[in-house]
């Protein structure tokens, strides 16, 4: 009977499982760090990106893949992002590139649905059951990573304040994506910004790419190599300067143009018996 974990192995099996823990467990840190960030929300309603895009006269694109569980993507950042936003499209447009935002704001429903998600929770499985050696991770292992890369309480989870977003860049010839590495969504030993597993080329990209967007006032997120956002605890803790953040997790009523902060940030949005339930069913 093949052995699902034959499929991940590779000759230098060893080098790439303990990059991938080390960066995960620093990934962790960081979160907890945040979980300690202090928030001075400001309040800033959100602003649709396509409108922001459209009426700078600049080419991006936007992501038409289904976000799942009945959910439609969300393509707003804040109000005081959007001239970044523009002037980093503007940028890449002017490199023969075409940003493409992949993911927006998120709500809470949306975000919790992401930790149950058919699919993405099988990679989940998969990439910590070859992490663990073929064990079982307990719930608690399951969550610690799942905090990581898909966020489990609200202040952690920066789509929720409307200050980030995952993007692909395009070129603008051809529409064909630039090389990074690995498609969105990766969950591999790829998917940190510096990963060695990519080629010579493809992190220059990533480099180039986030050199840019921090000229622009985004930060990256160290472990995903699609993620930026402004503003918020991420990057006041990853680029600094080390300041309360002015974007926290936020409820938006589009019908009143308002935000309201979200009550206690720090609860969980999934327990981890739901997280630990759905990474065992594979």
């Amino acid at each position: 009977m093949n052995n699902p974990l034959d499929k991940q192995s590779k000759p230098d099996d060893a080098a790439r499982r303990e990059f991938w823990t080390r960066r995960m467990e620093e990934a962790h840190a960081l979160m907890q760090a945040i979980l300690l960030h202090p928030v001075q929300e400001c309040g800033e309603p959100l602003r649709p990106l396509r409108d922001a895009a459209a009426s700078a006269g600049v080419e991006v694109a936007f992501s038409d893949a289904p976000f799942g569980a009945g959910f439609s993507r969300q393509f707003y950042l804040r109000e005081g992002l959007t001239p970044a936003f523009v002037a980093a499209a503007r940028d890449l447009n002017a490199r023969g590139l075409v940003l493409k935002v992949e993911d927006g704001y998120r709500t809470r429903a949306m975000q919790k649905s992401l930790a149950l998600k058919p699919g993405l929770i099988e990679k989940l499985a998969a990439r910590l059951a070859w992490e663990c050696g073929g064990r079982p991770p307990d719930a608690a292992f399951v969550t610690r990573r799942i905090g990581a890369v898909i966020a489990h309480c609200p202040k952690t989870g920066t789509h929720m304040s409307a200050s980030a977003m995952d993007i692909s860049v395009l070129k603008r010839d051809d529409g064909r994506e630039l090389d990074r590495g690995a498609p969105y969504l990766e969950m591999s030993e790829l998917t940190p910004m510096d990963s060695p597993f990519v080629s010579e080329a493809c992190r220059r990209n990533r480099q180039i790419i986030t050199a840019l967007m921090r000229h622009h006032g985004f930060a990256e997120y160290p472990y995903e190599f699609w993620h930026y956002s402004g503003g918020d605890a991420y990057a006041a803790l990853v680029v600094g300067p080390p300041i309360p953040a002015k974007y926290g997790p936020v409820d938006w009523d589009p019908a009143a143009g308002r935000v309201s902060p979200i009550e206690n940030p720090t609860a969980p949005l999934n327990t981890d018996a739901e997280s630990c339930r759905k990474s065992k069913k594979r």
